[in-house]
């Protein structure tokens, strides 16, 4: 039995009325299930909901579709018709109502196990702390230029549910898969797996650190020992978590030569399986910084063992620009470059982008609180680092931090406008400008792209 026809009777618990879950109800819709969507915001309106959450008919129309909204609480009248519950990503998994399914024996999945339910083809997924959109983009481009039908999907934006249904046995799938999606994983199994690296992040919703890679592990739990999983041989995480995972192991290394394995020779990439291959040199390369040589690495080291050939690789490479957000070049005033690496949501990331500035830099920083420590991330300024400007709920925090290590040229700001003034006022010609938050951007902006976009206006505005 197919599992489409498996749901014709069951009933599908979705949590969340973001993208994810309403994805997830379209999904269901389109197969007939029977949807009891909920959300704990009372202030919604089933009115918008239904807006968002209609299917396009064949003539253009919007079709509604048929759903139960339960706002507020979840009863156990509701609870007691429930057979499979799909938990939005922003949904943590040690909420009461989710305990509560869990102690009812509800299967308890996320958006990605439903949509793997669903998919065909051929799956490669990607997680780690850092890189993991870079890598999967320039994964997805490389698939784009050999494969005919190629999904890039998760977390880098576009719901792996929305596409699972139009994929075909000839479909590649490339998915950016975070540590909240995973926590809900099942059966999810992809061909080829990658972990980039996994630095302290997000320890608010992981409670600790063993939590958390555990978590990042998942991804490849399921995987055989016929399948590949890619690891970064320099994270020490890494070498432990290799030793549980049941996929073979292909690892990358920026710091040394590999017996088998992609590694950074110099300015030249080399990767060796059965033969020393050079892949290319990183003046080939429109990326900065060695985490960015790591993330080529990565979706080399894919891409080679998904059967694309070595010249695919080379040219999609060369033409390959940073993703927005991550060190993206927005513009030069006054002879000073500005860059926004809004993405950048925790401080070992902030570190390699200030690794990667090649001109003294003036660093805008701050934002919501997930419980990190900053002092790796002001003792990597060394000499490069002039100002550092603050905004957010970290911002005494880090001052605090940055005082305790002896950088005392740290100014306070109350917006990202003024960040970007006070920031322009103290670069002078040659310097560089780094929107590089080492935070989440929550409270002060709905994401990391509206901080980032508004970053880009203001410093267009100058």
């Amino acid at each position: 039995m197919d599992f489409q026809t498996e749901l014709r009777d069951k009933t599908f618990l979705v949590a969340g009325t973001g993208i994810s879950g309403i994805a997830a109800c379209k999904l269901l819709a389109e197969n007939n299930a029977h949807i009891v969507l909920f959300d704990s915001n009372t202030a919604l309106s089933r009115e918008e909901i239904e807006k968002k959450i209609s299917l396009a008919s064949g003539d253009g129309a919007l079709k509604k579709i048929s759903f139960d909204l339960v706002l507020g609480e979840l009863s156990d009248r509701v609870l007691d018709t429930i057979d499979v519950a799909v938990l939005s990503p922003g949904v943590p998994t040690d909420l009461p109502f989710v305990q509560t399914l869990q102690e009812r024996k509800i299967p308890v999945w996320g958006e990605i196990e439903l949509a793997y339910r669903f998919s065909k083809g051929r799956l490669f997924a990607i997680t780690g702390t850092n890189g993991k959109t870079t890598t999967t983009a320039l994964t997805g481009e490389i698939m784009k230029s050999y494969y005919q039908d190629v999904y890039v999907v998760g977390n880098i934006g576009l719901p792996y549910t929305e596409y699972a249904s139009k994929m075909t046995e000839e479909s590649v799938t490339v998915a950016e898969i975070s540590s909240f999606q995973l926590e809900t994983v099942h059966e999810f199994r992809p061909e080829i797996s990658a972990i980039l690296n996994i630095t302290p992040d997000h320890l608010d919703r992981h409670h600790t650190m063993e939590c958390y890679i555990r978590t990042k592990s998942f991804i490849a739990k399921n995987q055989t020992k016929d399948q590949i999983c890619v690891l970064n041989y320099e994270d020490e995480h890494l070498r432990k978590v290799a030793e549980e995972i049941p996929a073979e192991i292909f690892w990358f290394s920026s710091e040394r030569a590999l017996e088998r394995g992609i590694w950074l020779e110099g300015e030249e990439i080399i990767y060796r399986d059965t033969e020393r291959i050079p892949v290319c040199t990183i003046h080939e390369m429109n990326l900065l910084g060695k985490h960015n040589y790591e993330n080529v690495m990565a979706a080399v080291a894919i891409a080679m063992h998904a059967g694309v050939p070595l010249a695919y690789i080379k040219k999609t490479i060369r033409g390959f620009k940073a993703v927005e957000h991550r060190i993206e070049f927005v513009k030069e005033v006054n002879g000073v470059k500005y860059y926004n690496d809004s993405k950048l949501t925790n401080p070992d990331a902030a570190i390699k982008a200030v690794e990667a500035m090649i001109s003294p830099t003036v660093v805008i920083g701050g934002g919501y609180d997930k419980k990190s420590s900053y002092d790796e991330w002001i003792a990597s300024f060394g000499d490069k680092v002039k100002c550092l400007v603050l905004l957010g709920q970290t911002r005494e925090k880090i001052k605090e931090a940055a005082e305790k290590a002896g950088f005392t040229n740290v100014i306070l700001t109350d917006s990202l406008e003024e960040a970007v003034k006070v920031s322009s006022e103290q670069a002078e010609p040659g310097d560089a400008v780094l929107l590089s938050p080492a935070c989440a951007s929550w409270g002060m902006f709905k994401n990391y792209e509206e901080r980032g976009r508004l970053f880009k206006e203001y410093v267009r505005s100058l």
